[in-house]
């Protein structure tokens, strides 16, 4: 019952999502249209950021499961912006609502695994610290966030398969002169 529960809110909050910003979409329009009582939505998330949160969390599942490798951080990337592109106004209503600190920590909660893992796997057989590690996939996390928002400044028209072509050779080439 609380897995249909769940699906209710998240349906009626992804339905609100495309029709209004997150700033303006409220616990209780969002209970009303979901059809359960407060109780029942604050039995299952605190606020609704928790379940802005809980609906990045399974959006992100769904990215990670498309693709395998963590190492396959381009693939990835791609699933994200067709994902985007794919659902303008729910993009545009969260990131127009969101401040610039909650925006980053979404994107990071994106990236940080990702891109360790294959600054990790690409850098096995040379002497890099895990510090030196951390700070090239933080590097590349602050470059994504760029290549995201310029992303969404474009409105979200680029050639995908081009920009992360040309992000992945210039990651590589960091790895490269960074790792010397």
């Amino acid at each position: 019952m609380a897995l249909l529960t769940k699906g209710a809110i998240m349906t009626a909050f992804e339905e609100m999502l495309t029709e209004m910003p997150f700033d303006k979409i409220t616990v209780s329009s969002l209970v009303k249209r979901s059809g359960i009582s407060p109780n029942t939505f604050y039995y299952h998330y605190q606020d609704k950021y928790s379940l802005l949160n809980e609906w990045f969390g399974m959006r992100l599942r769904m990215i990670r499961s498309d693709v395998d490798e963590y190492t396959d951080w381009q693939n990835k990337v791609r699933v994200f912006f067709y994902m985007c592109r794919d659902n303008p106004k729910i993009i545009h209503h969260i990131i127009d609502s969101l401040s610039r600190e909650q925006l980053e920590h979404y994107i990071f909660g994106i990236t940080d695994v990702v891109f360790l893992s294959y600054v990790k796997s690409k850098t096995t057989c040379k002497k890099i610290t895990d510090k030196k590690k951390k700070e090239i996939a933080r590097f590349f996390s602050y470059a994504f966030i760029g290549f995201f928002l310029e992303f969404m400044w474009n409105d979200m028209k680029d050639d995908i398969e081009e920009r992360v072509d040309s992000l992945s050779m210039i990651y590589d080439g960091v790895i490269e002169v960074a790792t010397r």
